[in-house]
């Protein structure tokens, strides 16, 4: 018999990693709760296999936690491991910049353009609207990490490629705002930043680009920072950092 599974097998097993990816990062499965093989599967309708192989890929992600006798339950959120994740993002994404600058073609400068124009189409779309609607928060931020993507899409290193991705789920935790709370109107100029980024980069200005970017990073972590602090709980509060 073949090891292979079937292209059904993986779509369910996809299905489920992406059900509950979303559901944490967006925190409708809150920090530190159970998740019970039983009421995942009413939950979404999924076979027991396709969840577990779905939540040992999150516990691979470092979103999940496995604990003996208990089993899973959503991983914790806390300063400390924010500033790691923001950390280690500025240091593997500043060099998969540089590289991406060096070796980008005209493909790569359109493929940023254009990863931005649609970042900026939603941004302006959601700033007309008091309570954006949950598909369209999460419209906002596919489109997000799209264009942080296209930044670094040419650097012709998977491994950077790979780290990036698994670094910005870890923060988009920290940055998505807690269901049922009021969108947050960051003091900071998002768009701007964005664009900054955009144009540096393009002009081949490798200093200015991945300086542009990591005080980007970290201005974010420091926002989440403070509102930590007043809060006393790890809320994210900034959409498209």
């Amino acid at each position: 018999m073949s090891g292979k599974k079937n292209p059904r097998e993986t779509t369910l097993t996809e299905e489920a990693y992406q059900k509950l990816r979303w559901d944490i990062v967006s925190g409708t499965l809150q920090a530190g709760s159970p998740l019970r093989l039983d009421n995942l599967k009413q939950r979404y309708g999924l076979g027991y296999s396709p969840l577990r192989e779905a939540l040992n890929r999150l516990h691979s992600e470092r979103l999940v936690m496995s604990v003996a006798l208990r089993g899973f339950t959503v991983a914790p959120l806390s300063l400390t491991e924010m500033w790691d994740a923001v950390d280690t993002r500025i240091h593997i994404e500043a060099e998969a910049l540089r590289r991406a600058i060096e070796f980008g073609d005209d493909d790569w400068e359109t493929g940023v353009i254009s990863a931005f124009h649609g970042l900026s189409l939603k941004a302006r779309k959601l700033e007309q609207m008091d309570a954006p609607p949950m598909d369209e928060m999460k419209a906002l931020e596919d489109r997000h990490h799209r264009f942080h993507h296209a930044l670094i899409s040419a650097c012709r290193s998977n491994w950077l490629l790979d780290f990036s991705n698994k670094l910005y789920v870890e923060t988009e935790r920290y940055r998505f705002p807690v269901l049922g709370g009021p969108l947050a109107r960051p003091s900071r100029d998002l768009a701007l930043e964005h664009q900054e980024i955009m144009e540096a980069a393009i002009a081949r200005d490798t200093d200015k680009a991945t300086s542009l970017l990591c005080r980007h990073y970290r201005r974010t972590g420091e926002t989440l920072s403070t509102r930590y602090e007043q809060d006393k709980q790890p809320v994210a509060t900034v959409v498209g950092a």
